[in-house]
């Protein structure tokens, strides 16, 4: 799972895209203006394999260690955050890395990695390393899914163009539930070198892409926590299409 970019976050905050698959954070930062795609998300309920802390040191000691961050999903960063801040009661420091590898072990006590680079630490099981999947360590504090990214639409889109946004919507709950019966085939298509294709099967069965009441549940405190931690202005609410 690899973050949203930067660069189309701020395309649809500015109004230049109608809709896009977007961070949780980025719907808290501007909910006034977007709605969310109902059924629809990249999610984990438990591990969710491309989204690691990898340490130097047992968790339980790293309190007021200098933690490396990558600078390509706030979500993570902020989910993070809330395990350390909120979960284990920790200050750390915290830098931006732009090494996203394992490679930037060597500086810091623990890094945080997601996307590609994650998923092939995941696989190597680096030796020395203590590896922990925030999906995992989130459902084992709260019990509740993980809502990494939504299918987020602009308000002011759904007023103008309400019947195309309804079957785009339509459209992407179908491609979902057909994606769930195709993946040994859409594998076949995909020549990764460094993972072989019952393991990329085996990792996209893992991803949630539902968006259930648990699933709501879990990014309603998701969101309160990181209010909490003053790390976004406010909880916001949960507003859907349709």
């Amino acid at each position: 799972m690899k973050g949203v970019p930067s660069e189309l976050n701020k395309l649809l905050s500015s109004g230049q895209l109608d809709l896009c698959p977007s961070s949780s954070i980025e719907y808290a930062k501007h909910f006034n203006q977007y709605l969310i795609f109902d059924h629809l998300s990249i999610s984990s309920v438990g591990r969710v394999k491309s989204v690691f802390l990898l340490s130097r040191h047992p968790i339980e000691k790293l309190n007021g260690r200098p933690i490396g961050l990558t600078s390509e999903s706030d979500t993570s960063v902020i989910l993070l955050k809330i395990i350390l801040e909120r979960f284990h009661s920790f200050h750390n420091a915290y830098e931006k890395i732009y090494d996203t590898t394992a490679g930037s072990l060597g500086s810091f006590d623990a890094i945080l990695l997601i996307g590609d680079t994650a998923l092939q630490a995941g696989l190597k099981r680096l030796r020395g390393v203590y590896t922990y999947d925030l999906g995992e360590v989130w459902y084992r504090f709260t019990g509740l899914p993980f809502v990494f990214a939504l299918w987020i639409v602009q308000e002011k889109t759904v007023l103008d163009k309400r019947e195309g946004v309804s079957t785009l919507h339509a459209r992407l709950c179908d491609a979902k539930r057909r994606a769930y019966d195709s993946y040994e085939s859409i594998a076949e298509d995909f020549g990764y070198e460094w993972i072989g294709r019952e393991e990329l099967v085996s990792y996209w069965k893992t991803i949630s892409y539902d968006l259930t009441p648990q699933h709501v549940e879990g990014l309603r405190l998701f969101y309160r926590f990181a209010a909490e931690l003053r790390l976004i202005d406010r909880e916001p609410p949960i507003r859907f299409f349709p």
